[in-house]
């Protein structure tokens, strides 16, 4: 196990050291930030004395060096509009893209999970054709229409929901959470509910498909002739074996949902990293969209080895064909 893990490491710091090059040089080659940051009306002398300030003037080869040196000791360089360090600028957004994050997942697993479980059960009734219905229509709306969708019908049809923006917060840890006030829950509902709606789709037809093959299968139809509930046999034998590619799933979108809700933060107002992302790239502040690829590769690669290690876990016989190997 602890050679499975060092692999596993070393593996994540190559991927790290090849994207964050391909990132820095991305964007270095979209443009010059010093243009963006100064009066247009700016003489050539004043834009090379910022560019000399700030190690613009340097070939991108230096530039990169300099960012790894500062990257082996935690400093990814100082925002150029901001002037604070990236990754502060990127820390104090992460707890509202984690929150809406673990929302949508939740939603998403505590609807979709029992809908493909009861249409794989009870494949003719209505409740099951309307959610494999409702899936297949979930899995094709982009996100961009569907928050759209329910602004119009929940925030200014029906007015029941804010539109935009966090709400009210309270700091718990020093950081602040939405879901702990009303106006902040209120907020939260439909950015999560865009995110989620996609997910319980996929959920269901995961869950429904692999629920499928095991309704027939002998262990089923042994528990089923000893005379077990239905409930202990769904709930038990049925979800214990769904267990591993249903973490499996479940993790990764979690993943995709904290890294990649860049859309939804933006159309929501929501104060995220994803928002900040998108700031970052119109304003050339180089050092800020390093840092976020970055925190974003590594915690993918994390959630990847904590998935690969709860694999053992919840299966046994994975355990033993790793070992084996």
């Amino acid at each position: 196990m602890p050679g499975f893990v060092f692999a596993r490491l070393m593996q994540a710091a190559i991927v790290l050291l090849a994207v964050s090059a391909l990132v820095f040089v991305g964007v270095y080659v979209i443009g010059n930030p010093v243009d963006v940051m100064i009066n247009p009306l700016a003489t050539q002398a004043e834009k090379l004395a910022v560019a000399q300030s700030l190690g613009l003037d340097q070939p991108v080869w230096v530039q990169y060096g300099r960012f790894l040196a500062g990257a082996l000791h935690a400093d990814f360089g100082r925002s150029f509009l901001a002037g604070q360090p990236a990754m502060q600028l990127i820390f104090q957004r992460v707890p509202a893209t984690l929150e809406l994050a673990v929302t949508a997942i939740l939603v998403a697993t505590l609807v979709g999970v029992p809908l493909g479980l009861y249409a794989a059960v009870k494949p003719g009734a209505w409740i099951s054709r309307a959610g494999m219905g409702f899936s297949i229509v979930g899995l094709s709306l982009p996100s961009f229409w569907i928050a759209i969708v329910l602004i119009m019908v929940l925030a200014v049809w029906a007015g029941v929901l804010p539109s935009s923006g966090r709400g009210d917060t309270r700091m718990v840890l020093g950081i602040p959470w939405s879901f702990l006030t009303l106006d902040g829950l209120a907020h939260i509902v439909l950015p999560s509910l865009t995110l989620a709606l996609p997910k319980i789709a996929l959920l269901a037809r995961l869950t429904r498909a692999a629920a499928m093959e095991i309704v027939g299968s002998e262990y089923m139809q042994f528990a089923r002739a000893k005379g077990l509930r239905r409930s202990r046999i769904v709930g038990v034998h049925m979800l214990r074996n769904l267990l591993v590619p249903l973490v499996t799933v479940i993790g990764m979108e979690f993943g995709r949902l904290a890294a990649f809700s860049v859309i939804t933060e933006s159309i929501f107002a929501w104060p995220g990293a994803g928002k900040l992302l998108i700031d970052s790239i119109v304003q050339l502040d180089r050092p800020v969209v390093v840092a976020y690829v970055m925190v974003v590769v590594s915690f993918l690669v994390v959630l990847n080895l904590v998935l690969d290690l709860l694999y053992g876990v919840l299966d046994p016989r994975i355990r033993l064909k790793a070992s084996a190997a």
